[in-house]
């Protein structure tokens, strides 16, 4: 019988003190999400459920690059919750293609409940608590806010994005969160996107008027597809 209250549990202990951005309560929301997406896209409950839960117990920002492909505490936790081997593999394959820098290397969900979650993740990441979470990051790299004369690349390379990041945070909105509407795979997930995408870009121009940072506001205006 699968215990996944006693995953839940392991999830909460293992991340609750995180600084990052990438604590419990990311977890609960991305869950509280993916759970919604699952309803309306007829997934495996079970399945959204698991995968949602350990998707960022052993995210390289956590535990490492090193450590990252080897699953040590999903796998642990699993085996905790009685989840069978079978499971557990189907929610090992499905996190490994889950994230912004895996989708760089070209690895994405094949499943429809690796899709759920990667989408409920990505939006997590935008909207008004993404905005929160992408400045609690940058504090906790000790890059500033915003640096005006260092304006975003037009690509960035995997190795680049897990190594350093971005040089200020609100590079990281070119670099990353403005891109993840158009990244999409489910229907339900879209839509959220949607809404969440228009917030992060009003902030922008507004936060850009207060600068007086014409030149952004510009570069705003001419790339990003509202």
């Amino acid at each position: 019988m699968m215990h996944i209250g006693r995953i839940k549990i392991l999830v909460k202990q293992k991340l609750e003190h995180d600084q990052s951005g990438h604590g419990f309560d990311h977890i609960e929301r991305v869950l509280s999400l993916s759970l919604a997406f699952a309803l309306k896209e007829k997934a495996n409950i079970e399945l959204v459920t698991l995968i949602a839960l350990l998707h960022d117990v052993d995210d390289y920002k956590l535990v490492g690059i090193e450590n990252a492909n080897l699953y040590k505490n999903a796998l642990s936790m699993m085996d905790q919750g009685n989840i069978d081997e079978k499971t557990q593999t189907l929610v090992i394959d499905n996190i490994q293609r889950i994230g912004y820098s895996r989708l760089i290397e070209g690895v994405r969900p094949i499943m429809l409940e690796g899709k759920i979650v990667s989408d409920a993740d990505m939006c997590d990441a935008i909207g008004a608590t993404g905005l929160l979470r992408v400045h609690a990051y940058g504090l906790s790299k000790g890059q500033p806010f915003f640096n005006p004369s260092v304006f975003p690349k037009s690509t960035i390379e995997a190795k680049a994005y897990k190594e350093k990041g971005s040089n200020h945070t609100i590079n990281h909105f070119f670099d990353k969160l403005l891109k993840l509407k158009g990244l999409m795979m489910t229907q339900s997930g879209y839509k959220e996107a949607v809404l969440r995408h228009t917030f992060l870009v009003e902030f922008l121009k507004q936060y850009f008027k207060e600068q007086h940072a014409d030149d952004w506001l510009n570069f705003l205006n001419t790339t990003i597809d509202v």
